[in-house]
């Protein structure tokens, strides 16, 4: 018996469209991740890229529940001695939205090789406009 894996001309991507307002940040996020991996196929592997692409608009109305807003701090580090950065979600969602999506996409996607290229496949907006309306993308309940 033998196993079927597929190349890399056989895949075929879509464009998806997700509208986020009013959706829960780590609801929506963990949904996206397996469409950008592909796992919602049946010709996923994890050690390819087969994913869609996600265009993810409306990303300034998202819901955060509990405390987060407040109390979760993003950090930076430049490896200099006291070049520590923190940032809370609140002042984050405030300046760039999109970056806390982003953010929150990437830890629910392996630490692997393929992560970058998975990642690339996520378009997301603050607001209702994007440019991808060239690719028609469907929309996608989640």
């Amino acid at each position: 018996m033998t196993t079927k894996s597929p190349k890399k001309k056989d895949i075929e991507k879509k464009w998806y469209l997700v509208d986020a307002s009013g959706k829960t940040l780590g609801r929506i996020a963990a949904k996206i991740a397996a469409v950008l991996r592909g796992k919602h196929k049946t010709c996923f592997v994890p050690h390819m890229d087969c994913g869609d692409f996600v265009v993810v608009i409306n990303v300034k109305d998202i819901r955060v529940t509990g405390m987060k807003k407040e109390q979760k701090m993003y950090r930076t580090h430049s490896g200099y001695m006291g070049n520590l950065k923190s940032i809370s979600m609140k002042q984050m969602l405030e300046e760039k939205p999109e970056r806390v999506f982003e953010l929150a996409v990437a830890g629910m996607i392996p630490h692997n090789k393929i992560k970058k290229d998975v990642l690339k496949k996520l378009k997301d907006y603050a607001g209702p406009e994007h440019k991808h309306e060239a690719q028609n993308p469907e929309p996608l309940s989640v």
